[in-house]
């Protein structure tokens, strides 16, 4: 008996890939079965990692209003009263002037203008690149008459100057000063040196310098190669500002849309609430300028043709930490703020928020659509204020759609209860989070198989397999978790009916200054590079197609049989299928494709993802160690037949005939 049943088990396929195993056997239904939406693939920016401040926002000065907790964290005197009682070169004192928020400044008293030294070591040193131009730009006044000069450098490591500026301060009252700046080398970790002629004191604030070629080379804007792989993504949506940076600590570190917007120097900065959350990664000068505020999102947003989906605070702070709340009977003013960002983005320049918005230089409203409230609350005190909400917005915008969530896990008693109260309220789209292993995404690539119909859409807003376990240090974006997540994505797309949204989390982490892995998208202070999971989400988001079809293998959707998984849909633009297949085997597997009533066109393009290491990962040294290949292949007889390699991802495109 044991004999017999050995012998039926290898020819029923058995033993993981043996010779006996039959292909795959597979069929496609030319008919659509649904629209893909084009928010299916989007992008989720949370202020993690240093993803804004020494991130995207192109700053190279850190703390260069002396806002910090500690105001002079960032700089240093070498060579201060402070440090030497017998060197009398002079030292800074931060002021406190008026209750204006960036009210601080730094008055310079200057003794010795040949011992006095003021040096800003930026987001773990300035990324400078060597005949690129730098603008530089401070506010100064003097406070006793006798510096005539204030010098510039910025310096290498070995203190070598790679670039000079002079700047001649006039008058007592404050004046923006500018000057620009040419790298002479390239250096990952510079810093700037000022130095001053004359004696005497004067006043210093928002000490800035910027790359002159950002994006869409704006002023003070952006990091041009980080939001590029951005903008390759294609992106059908941009969610900001976060996550829990929504939700503050405290309600009182809560993130503030209003004080971010308006002239970059008078926004008021807080300590960014991941600065101390991990004992493993603590960065205690890990600020929140807002120089990257509501309308640079939305600017952003417009920049890559992708919906706006911005979240808001639901008057609960972070569960995870203190949980405080506001009283219902208090909550106006976070209703308000929501109320007054829909005005901010789509009203004209006749009210209020949007002469704001205007006077940023954006009359144009920026068509919002979506707006999400609260990130990840769960338990009954969340759906008594997201009743409230619903309420207010509706009345006043009823076209708008908002964006719920079932908290962070996704599973539990606390996710069954959300998903009852959100029935009830007739929700519209609901955030889903998971951060699991592997083979948890490989399992459950039929999640939405079975949800209701009728109910409301989902909107999976933050997913990454981990490698070890959630936040752990020892996460890596390794290729078997990016598989894994190819794999999860076919289910996804393949429940395009009631799945509109989708987003990978976290986004960005500076290889210096991390605080959570994995994450998407890796930078140092010059370079950065896409993960593989980066290449899987930007084979799925620049091949989404507009109109799902069925595939199946004996009239079953394709959803781990054998760890094989696939979905398909149609491009109505270029007349192509579009195949998405994940091997997640060991071994390669045969499979056949047979579309009904038609027949496959001779020539096909193919786009391959793979590497024979699961562990294999990308790296500033290494960027496309796991990237796409591109190729064109030949199909006989009308029918796809193809040997799918080992632990593979392929995107075939197709045209029927």
């Amino acid at each position: 008996m044991r004999i017999t049943k050995y012998i039926v088990a290898a020819l029923i396929g058995g033993w993981g890939g043996s010779v006996f195993a039959q292909d795959a056997q597979w069929q496609l239904d030319p008919k659509p079965v649904a629209k893909i939406q084009p928010t299916m693939y989007g992008i989720f920016f949370e202020d993690i990692n240093f993803a804004a401040d020494g991130g995207i926002y192109a700053e190279l000065v850190k703390n260069r209003s002396f806002e910090f907790d500690e105001p002079m964290m960032g700089w240093k005197e070498p060579n201060s009263d402070r440090h030497s009682l017998n060197e009398k070169s002079g030292m800074a004192k931060v002021i406190k002037e008026g209750n204006e928020p960036n009210n601080h400044f730094a008055r310079i008293e200057v003794k010795d203008a040949n011992g006095y030294k003021l040096i800003n070591e930026g987001f773990r040193g300035m990324g400078l690149s060597e005949g690129a131009n730098y603008n530089l730009s401070l506010r100064a006044k003097a406070n006793q008459p006798g510096i005539k000069k204030i010098n510039i450098a910025l310096i290498a490591e070995n203190n070598k100057a790679i670039g000079t500026a002079t700047i001649t301060p006039e008058g007592k009252s404050w004046e923006v000063y500018k000057a620009s700046i040419t790298a002479t080398a390239t250096v990952s970790k510079a810093r700037m040196l000022i130095t001053f002629e004359g004696n005497g004191e004067i006043d210093l604030d928002m000490i800035s310098l910027f790359p002159e070629d950002t994006w869409k080379g704006r002023e003070m804007g952006l990091r041009k190669d980080l939001v590029q792989l951005l903008d390759d993504l294609n992106p059908g949506f941009l969610r900001f500002p976060g996550g829990c940076i929504v939700e503050g600590r405290t309600l009182d570190k809560r993130y503030q849309w209003k004080k971010t917007v308006g002239d970059v120097a008078n926004r008021e900065m807080i300590v960014n609430r991941w600065n101390t959350e991990f004992g493993h990664r603590p960065t205690p000068d890990y600020y929140q300028s807002f120089g990257v505020g509501f309308f640079e999102y939305f600017q952003l947003a417009e920049d890559m043709g992708a919906e706006p989906l911005p979240i808001l605070s639901c008057g609960m702070a972070c569960q995870f930490n203190t949980g405080e709340l506001a009283p219902l009977e208090e909550l106006d003013p976070y209703v308000n703020d929501a109320l007054d960002l829909i005005e901010f983005a789509n009203a004209d320049v006749g009210t209020k928020w949007g002469k704001v918005r205007a006077d940023m230089g954006h009359p144009k409203p920026f068509n919002l659509k979506y707006i999400g409230v609260g990130n990840e609350q769960w338990g009954p005190q969340y759906f008594e204020r997201l009743k409230v909400f619903i309420k207010a917005i509706k009345s006043q915008y009823p076209e708008m759609i908002i964006v719920s969530g079932t908290g962070p896990f996704p599973e539990g008693e606390q996710f069954e209860y959300a998903e009852k109260e959100l029935k009830k309220l007739n929700a519209e789209i609901v955030d889903e989070h998971y951060y699991k292993d592997p083979e948890w995404f490989l399992d459950n690539a039929d999640r939405y198989d079975d949800y209701d119909r009728d109910s409301y859409k989902i909107f999976a807003g933050e997913y990454a397999a981990q490698s070890v376990d959630i936040a752990s240090p020892k996460n890596k974006n390794s290729w078997q978790c990016a598989l894994s997540e190819a794999a999860y994505m076919t289910g996804l797309e393949r429940n395009a009916d009631i799945v509109y949204m989708t987003s990978y989390a976290p986004l960005f982490a500076h290889v210096d200054a991390w605080q959570w892995t994995p994450d998407l998208i890796w930078f140092d202070n010059l370079k950065s590079y896409g993960t593989p999971n980066y290449y899987v989400q930007k084979l799925f988001s620049t091949n989404s197609g507009t109109d799902l079809l069925s595939l199946t293998g004996n009239n079953q959707p394709v959803k781990g049989q054998e760890r094989l998984y696939a979905s398909a849909v149609m491009d109505e633009k270029s007349g192509e299928v579009i195949i998405k297949m994940v091997n997640a085997n060991a071994a390669a597997k045969e499979i056949s494709l047979v579309p009904k009533g038609k027949k496959f066109a001779s020539k096909a393009t193919q786009l391959l993802l793979k590497s024979d290491d699961l562990d294999a990962v990308n790296s500033l040294d290494t960027p496309k160690n796991v990237s796409p290949e591109s190729s064109e292949i030949k199909i006989k007889g009308g029918t796809l037949k193809m040997t799918l390699a080992p632990n593979a991802f392929y995107v075939i495109r197709a045209k029927l005939k």
